[in-house]
């Protein structure tokens, strides 16, 4: 490794202007105590406050600092790939704007990547800041998805983790449409290793994930790493069916040796019921993954740039992401 290595940190958000200031506060007095030259990647997915304006404020105030801003809100999985994009470093950071994250961590990171570690994820210690049903059902999806998946997802780890170049160039190379990243950052393999962290509270406004959205992320994180939903519905109906062919062969040996009444109304609209429901269970789960191929057969780009403005230099022309060669790379 040479004298001076190069970091970049990106740094997506959506709605962040309140609380920023302090993030970037924060982050530079951590980067200014590091052995190497750092960048920061701001990406702003379509924020509707004043988020955009506060990064080019940092933008103008720190020769470090290089922004992004998508065209509309294309979500944090898809604003974290166009950060990732743009980055060209020998390690690359990714952090939430919201504090819960906190950037002193960092050092520790870079110490773990210099020992030899292509990927340093931090796993969440605590989870101060939370409600008790946000963390149960968090910790029960993160041992669902790792019972459910072929590739180990570490549990109780988001996506503050640090990337050395081969890494994040391997991640690069993955463009599907329905992300999930923390099943990305586990399958491009190499030396992984753990960092454990207490995680904070948010420093100013609120979560942008409420229960619906994390259910929804939660089941595109399933059914992005495991084929198990198919799976568990082919044996449901196997099952099912070996219990209606043994009931019905009950019902006509019943028939045949005591005679029967025309009766059993109710429990035919039972297996009725029973029977359609599984159905369409198996259906919605057929349907949700032809709807993942549906959409990855468009072949669109996974997003589109507003504005970009590389560390230290001028407003450059909006474009297509990812970029084909970044006019400054953060370096």
């Amino acid at each position: 490794m040479t004298d001076r290595q190069t970091l970049a940190v990106v740094v997506p958000a959506y709605n962040e202007g309140d609380g920023l200031r302090e993030f970037h506060r924060r982050l530079s007095a951590v980067l200014d105590g590091l052995d190497l030259d750092a960048g920061v990647i701001y990406v702003d997915d379509g924020s509707r406050d004043t988020t955009w304006a506060v990064m080019q404020a940092l933008a103008a105030a720190d020769r470090r600092v290089a922004t992004l801003r998508l065209s509309r809100n294309f979500g944090k999985e898809i604003a974290l790939t166009a950060g990732l994009d743009y980055a060209d470093a020998d390690a690359v950071i990714v952090i939430d704007a919201d504090l819960q994250d906190p950037p002193e961590v960092i050092a520790q990171f870079v110490a773990r990547w210099r020992e030899g570690y292509d990927v340093v994820y931090g796993t969440r210690g605590e989870r101060a800041g939370e409600t008790w049903l946000k963390r149960i059902t968090a910790s029960l999806f993160y041992r669902v998805i790792g019972r459910m998946s072929a590739t180990p997802i570490p549990a109780d780890t988001g996506d503050f983790r640090l990337l050395s170049r081969r890494a994040h160039v391997a991640l690069k190379g993955l463009r599907e449409r329905h992300r999930f990243m923390k099943g990305l950052f586990a399958w491009v393999g190499f030396r992984q290793c753990a960092l454990v962290y207490q995680r904070d509270p948010r420093h100013a406004g609120e979560s942008k994930f409420n229960y619906w959205k994390l259910w929804n992320f939660a089941l595109e994180g399933i059914t992005s790493f495991s084929a198990a939903p198919l799976k568990l519905a082919t044996y449901v109906g196997v099952v099912t069916a070996l219990v209606a062919f043994l009931f019905g062969v009950w019902v006509v040996a019943k028939a045949a040796l005591f005679g029967d009444a025309v009766r059993g109304y109710p429990s035919l609209m039972a297996v009725m019921l029973f029977l359609g429901g599984l159905q369409l269970l198996a259906l919605g789960i057929i349907g949700e993954y032809l709807g993942r191929l549906f959409m990855e057969a468009k072949q669109r780009p996974l997003y589109l740039l507003d504005a970009v403005e590389p560390a230290g230099d001028d407003t450059v022309a909006p474009g297509e992401g990812p970029p084909a060669a970044p006019a400054t790379p953060v370096r």
